[in-house]
């Protein structure tokens, strides 16, 4: 494959996905709001008191139902007492790295104890965390915005200690004009990955190692809905075949499962989701070692699956009722189909096929469920990949998919952004509704 000398839009490519593709230890919805709590409990000198804690409406349908790592609990709350606990304010999304069972149980207690209290602010961002940590007469406060690690305020005892203005942020129209993103086509993207440097991307093969971590402790333990370690025991009873399509589904689900279920590994992330990151990660890898493909054609099928991600992605709200994990699977699609073909036409195809397929899947907040959707989303890439494999796609006569692919993408950002609206208000009135009963 040609090599080309480093471009500026390529210098800009890479800073993407080191800002987009880094590791978060648990679902980072509830890390922010640990994040928050922690950076709040840094200004305090005695022990924790009392925790009050605000987040966006869908920072709350996020974090309702997800384990946080080391606590075998679910949700805000807890990552809210362990966070000011035993945070690490410096730890961006891996803040509850050094997390301790004392701290963890004197988090539980204080819960227990009704001194954390959780509710929705009224605020326009759609990420927004908040938490005002309490010790003796002395209070402190922090508050995270439009990105999971974005500290926009600190006070403490009324005295403004720092202020941020937040990102520039349209409260349903996430993309920004003239950005790097926004001036490129997918055919841009696919020349970075398969021709760039390979010492300049090879950082990604960091996603492999995190995210392959999380996979193996998914198949053996317990965790979430333990969907991979039941394929597995089901390859074993004869009840499914020991397929490429089949390990990709496994391996996939497993590590979703194990990071949903609480498992004290990190995930390397994409646009701001573990989730996200695995499904645009383990397909790619699960692909490559049955090819028995050299690292370096690892490495660009990873590049081209994590930045075809962000690039989809970034036609969507940082949080709606559309499921991303449906565009991250689409990066991993154009992996996968890189990978088999070598070609750019049946990525194109692989893409178009999956936005005719999943363009309507919903997000009903983090979850263990989340393996399920991951699972799908993953089944539906690799179907989409064979029909390109084909030479077989959905055409510009179904649905809002169009004969150019960066046109389908952005149709796709323009459901996800203002056709959904109505229908992220309805699921967490649902949420919130069966919560309190």
């Amino acid at each position: 494959m040609k090599k080309e000398a480093m471009k500026p839009q390529w210098e800009n490519f890479i800073s993407i996905v080191k800002q987009e593709v880094v590791p978060a230890l648990g679902c980072t919805e509830p890390i922010s709001l640990a994040l928050a709590a922690a950076t709040a409990a840094h200004e305090l000198s005695g022990p924790i008191d009392r925790i009050e804690a605000r987040v966006s409406g869908n920072l709350m349908k996020n974090g309702m139902g997800v384990t946080v790592p080391g606590t075998e609990t679910t949700g805000l709350m807890i990552a809210a007492a362990v966070g000011a606990l035993g945070g690490d304010p410096d730890g961006a999304l891996e803040v509850l790295h050094h997390l301790t069972p004392e701290q963890t149980a004197e988090g539980k207690r204080m819960i227990q104890e009704n001194r954390v209290a959780l509710s929705i602010a009224a605020v326009p961002n759609i990420l927004y965390s908040e938490a005002k940590v309490y010790s003796g007469s002395d209070w402190a406060l922090a508050a995270i915005a439009d990105t999971h690690t974005n500290v926009i305020r600190i006070e403490k005892n009324g005295q403004l200690l720092f202020q941020a203005a937040p990102a520039a942020t349209d409260e349903q129209l996430p993309q920004k004009e003239n950005t790097p993103l926004t001036r490129c086509r997918l055919q841009d993207i696919f020349a970075f990955a398969t021709q760039a440097p390979i010492e300049s991307i090879d950082f990604i093969h960091d996603a492999a190692n995190l995210n392959l971590s999380l996979s193996n402790a998914g198949i053996a333990g317990n965790f979430g809905l333990h969907i991979g370690a039941t394929m597995r025991r089901q390859i074993d009873q004869g009840l499914l075949p020991d397929s490429l399509f089949t390990q990709i589904i496994l391996r996939t689900t497993a590590a979703s499962d194990a990071r949903m279920g609480g498992a004290a590994l990190p995930a390397m992330t994409n646009s701001g989701s573990g989730n996200q990151g695995i499904t645009a990660t383990m397909p790619v890898v699960v692909t490559a070692e049955y090819l028995k493909a050299e690292r370096e054609t690892l490495i660009r099928a990873l590049m081209l699956s994590h930045l075809t991600a962000i690039y989809i992605h970034s036609r969507l709200p940082k949080l709606s009722a559309f499921c991303a994990v449906t565009t991250a699977a689409m990066g991993a699609a154009a992996g996968m189909a890189w990978l088999l073909k070598k070609d750019f036409h049946a990525v194109v195809m692989a893409i178009s096929n999956m936005i005719g397929d999943v363009s309507g899947m919903i997000c009903d907040g983090a979850s263990n469920s989340c393996a399920m959707k991951v699972s799908t989303s993953v089944t539906s890439a690799y179907k989409a990949v064979l029909m390109a494999l084909e030479d077989t796609r959905v055409t510009s006569s179904d649905g809002i998919v169009e004969e150019d692919i960066d046109a389908s993408i952005a149709n796709l950002g323009k459901l996800a952004s203002n056709g959904m609206l109505e229908t992220d208000r309805e699921i967490l009135d649902i949420m919130m509704k069966k919560n309190c009963r």
